[in-house]
């Protein structure tokens, strides 16, 4: 039996699935802001935090934050597109 580990190589890929990126808004004034939370220690806090500095700074209308169940899983793909129906621009958002 051998001892030796076998060699990933990460550059080297499959076949990716292209995305068309959406038009970034030039103005967020009046804008619905939505973020996922990843349910990491502190997360909460830091994204309070910057909800209010979106309001603050750059009138924002709305902020809507959501939190992953779990930080280890990736959101369910019903909640990102319960956010998506409701925010005009979307933050992946993380917490400590």
């Amino acid at each position: 039996m051998s001892n030796e580990l076998p060699f990933i190589d990460p550059t080297r890929g499959g076949a990716r699935a292209q995305l068309t990126r959406p038009a970034r808004p030039m103005d967020l004034s009046g804008k619905i802001v939505g973020m996922i939370d990843n349910n990491k220690e502190q997360g909460d806090i830091i994204l309070d935090a910057f909800a209010h500095a979106l309001r603050d700074r750059f009138g924002v209308a709305e902020v809507i934050i959501q939190r992953k169940p779990y930080f280890s899983k990736p959101a369910t793909t019903e909640m990102i597109d319960e956010l998506a129906a409701k925010v005009d621009v979307a933050i992946a958002a993380v917490g400590g």
